[in-house]
């Protein structure tokens, strides 16, 4: 069979079995999901390579704990949650995250975007970063990387039906900011 039909599942398995090339398809395929899903949190481009850079080589170091059973998916962004958790955790990195909001917040505030698009792109981003973290993460897993309600779940110790309510009030909440936002640049 063709390494390129393989399934995760299959290509991770076989990295556990010892066949470690498997995880440069895998690195193919995921490090821009990956990076997509350090960025939108972190903000950070170098830092959201470091983090993509260590779920790979977490992947490499604990293959023995992949089982097969689940998604591929929600176990390697299990172990990117636990990695981005772990550096705030060292960095005290929440703090840094809310002074570097306020930042960004002002240099966008400052900034006319040329298009509608890019402007409601723009709301779309204040309206997340106005969000808690958890809730921002449940839409970067259930919304950006299309993860299932059932893995998500999984990931979290949590119900798939918990992970359902969370995700819907999350989006209710964002629809409410981007308005809120929406109607502030309408005024001003």
């Amino acid at each position: 069979m063709e390494p390129a039909a393989l399934s995760d599942n299959h290509l991770m398995l076989q990295v556990k079995e010892g066949k470690t090339a498997c995880l440069g398809l895998l690195f193919e395929r995921h490090h821009k999901p990956l990076y997509a899903f350090f960025y939108r949190l972190t903000r950070d481009a170098e830092l959201s390579e470091d983090l993509t850079q260590t779920v790979f080589y977490r992947m490499l170091r604990y293959r023995h704990t992949f089982l097969g059973k689940g998604a591929f998916t929600a176990w390697m962004f299990h172990m990117a949650r636990n990695i981005l958790a772990d550096h705030w955790r060292k960095n005290k990195r929440e703090g840094q995250r809310d002074g570097l909001a306020e930042v960004e917040n002002s240099l966008q505030n400052s900034y006319t975007p040329a298009t509608d698009r890019e402007e409601e792109v723009g709301l779309l981003q204040k309206a997340l970063e106005r969000m808690s973290a958890e809730k921002r993460e449940l839409l970067e897993l259930s919304k950006f990387q299309g993860l299932k309600y059932k893995d998500i779940a999984d990931m979290l110790n949590s119900t798939e039906n918990t992970i359902r309510v969370k995700v819907f009030r999350a989006i209710q909440e964002l629809k409410s900011l981007y308005a809120q936002l929406d109607e502030e640049v309408q005024h001003d």
